[in-house]
């Protein structure tokens, strides 16, 4: 049977998984979700000596099961092939007491190359399954990495377009260079005068937009989504989850079948959301600690019930972070309230209306599996340099809030269980904030902070890094938020 993606605002609004992916958000406003759970057969006495490529064929077959087995076979092959510098794609380091799994050995080294290098390939396929030929204009808010990696994924795909949205000034150096130096005719990026929150609420209001998306369809073209709201952006990501269990079994760290803790730095909640999922098929874990940066909205949403993001915006050294309104956490609401559509409608309209909403009964088994915590600029700048004397391994100020959350986490509760971190970019994205931390001297200049970064880490500069000082700059609008939509209109020639 073939499984059911629902809108969590709408009970009646199903869809397939190439629906969903092609979609990318409901027009109701809510997030395709999986209604119930696919059945996989986690053996990993096999999965430990699988490669990556096998285990997402195994998950994702089940996930996105009206693919065909060669439709997955075409999206993988071409997925996760050399523009990983590494054939693991996701290797498992052993740092300290933790484990770190690196996703940030892609071409944009940063954890959303793991997903997005997949989704344009589901996209375009789900186009043709759905005898859709309008062009597919992929829009995008980023905090800093998923417009590069999108962008990276997207470039000169034929019937594509993609327009990424980010705010001015609130991201690092070399991940605004990465964005505005993009090369392909059909990316387009625009620095909006705002943070990330503004930009992320006028995208989604744009995809709900009934006369913008009229306009759209009467000139050929359709908004699909590259963000984690996006089941073809969110699935993949369980993947790197089952992989790495595998890893840890392969490497004797655990007896199969032995539950894990794993710590996700998050901000969106996207890549959280996806360790649940693979805990939901079959993967053995104890607690899913969700690590926050200053913008604490999810520490204290799950230390209280209530999430409230009337509160001050915080730029800080972590920006994939600095987010207060975490789009996939309607998901897991609808999970928590029973895969209720009318109740999560509710709770979402009152977030939108009143800027907060309050837990009514939930699953106490499901909330139960989560732990949460917050690292402030000094914890994270401390952990970096902990880790570095301790280990000689630099991780990046997300990784190194993920790391000190887990730590104060494990020295309140006394838990033991093997934990895993999720190390979500390369210290090569803030070479400056890691240097800083470690030596305590500021570079000023992020390309003095990358000689010096590879000097302290033995790690040679990655590719994605080299070149990009004297790359020529091609974006350079900066807009306001109101002024959004006008560009999108202007991009693809709207009338």
């Amino acid at each position: 049977m073939t499984l059911v993606y629902q809108s969590t605002r709408d009970e009646n609004n199903k869809v397939t998984a190439s629906q969903a992916i092609l979609q990318g958000l409901a027009t109701d406003g809510g997030l395709f979700t999986p209604v119930a759970t696919p059945a996989i057969n986690l053996d990993f006495a096999q999965l430990k000596d699988a490669s990556y490529q096998e285990v997402a064929k195994l998950v994702l077959s089940a996930f996105l099961d009206d693919f065909t087995e060669e439709e997955l076979d075409y999206c993988i092959t071409n997925a996760y092939d050399n523009k990983f510098d590494t054939e693991v794609i996701a290797p498992v380091i052993k740092v300290g007491n933790h484990y770190n799994l690196e996703l940030f050995h892609g071409s944009t080294i940063a954890f959303k190359d793991m997903a997005l290098s997949i989704l344009p390939y589901l996209l375009t396929t789900s186009a043709k399954k759905q005898g859709v030929d309008n062009k597919i204009v992929i829009l995008t808010a980023t905090s800093g990495d998923t417009g590069k990696a999108a962008m990276a994924g997207f470039a000169d795909v034929p019937g594509t377009e993609i327009i990424v949205f980010y705010p001015d000034g609130a991201v690092s150096k070399i991940q605004e260079l990465q964005m505005t130096t993009q090369t392909g005719d059909n990316t387009h990026v625009v620095a909006i005068k705002g943070n990330f929150d503004d930009a992320q609420t006028d995208v989604k209001r744009m995809f709900n937009d009934a006369d913008l998306r009229a306009k759209l369809l009467t000139n050929g073209a359709q908004f699909s989504s590259a963000n984690s709201m996006n089941v073809g952006r969110l699935v993949p990501q369980v993947v790197y989850y089952v992989y790495a269990y595998a890893q840890l079994v392969k490497a004797g760290a655990v007896q199969a079948g032995q539950p894990i803790n794993i710590t996700v730095p998050t901000g969106n909640f996207g890549n959280i959301l996806a360790a649940y999922y693979a805990r939901q098929i079959g993967l053995p874990v104890h607690k899913l600690i969700c690590a926050s940066n200053e913008n604490k909205v999810l520490t204290d949403f799950f230390k209280t019930g209530t999430y409230d993001k009337k509160r001050e915006f915080k730029v800080t050294t972590s920006p994939s972070m600095d987010i207060l309104v975490s789009s996939n956490l309607e998901r897991l609401i609808f999970h928590l309230v029973g895969n209720d559509a009318a109740v999560t409608k509710e709770l979402m309209t009152a977030l939108a209306e009143k800027g907060e909403y309050s837990l009514p009964q939930v699953d106490q088994d499901i909330l139960g599996l989560f732990a949460a915590g917050y690292a402030s600029e000094a914890d994270t700048a401390t952990e970096i340099k902990r880790i570095f004397d301790e280990a000689g391994y630099v991780e990046d100020p997300h990784t190194a809030v993920a790391s000190a959350v887990y730590r104060a986490y494990h020295e309140k509760s006394g838990d033991e269980t093997l934990t895993l971190v999720a190390s979500t970019a390369s210290p090569y994205k803030f070479p400056r904030v890691a240097v800083e931390s470690i030596t305590g001297i500021d570079p000023v200049d992020d390309f003095v902070a990358v000689a010096e970064l590879e000097k302290l880490s033995g790690v040679a500069q990655p590719a994605a890094v080299h070149g990009l000082a004297t790359a020529e700059v091609r974006h350079t609008t900066v807009v306001a938020t109101s002024e959004m939509q006008a560009e999108v209109e202007n991009y693809l020639g709207l009338k």
